[in-house]
């Protein structure tokens, strides 16, 4: 899902449609930061996935900062986009080559908290 911009209403829409791709019995657990449109009173959580917050202003413990910082410095450092085409398909260029390659994303949003012991 590619928007541009973040808020609530999106977060919702973001959260149905992950409910909608688990198969029947599957439960999905997110670990997400206190951001105000992750935390809003009128924020729809379905009831097959789960919301652990991270403790306030801890970007260290979020994975995902990790990879917004990699997709940065990575891909889209030091340039202009012409339009906002342009800067779209960087951004789905991005995302594909690097959060769709699981080794990518075990080195980059390696969590330590997260490794079963």
């Amino acid at each position: 899902m590619l928007s541009p911009y973040i808020n609530i209403p999106i977060i919702n829409l973001f959260l149905e449609q992950v409910s909608q791709q688990l198969p029947d019995g599957v439960h999905a657990v997110m670990v997400w930061d206190q951001a105000g449109f992750h935390t809003g009173k009128d924020l729809v959580v379905p009831e097959n996935i789960t919301i652990i917050p991270l403790p306030p202003y801890s970007p260290e413990l979020n994975p995902m900062e990790n990879l917004w910082h990699y997709l940065r410095s990575h891909y889209w450092a030091n340039r202009a986009f012409d339009d906002y085409a342009a800067l779209e398909d960087a951004a789905m260029t991005a995302w594909q080559a690097s959060a769709c390659d699981p080794a990518t994303i075990q080195s980059v949003c390696r969590a330590d908290y997260a490794i079963a012991q």
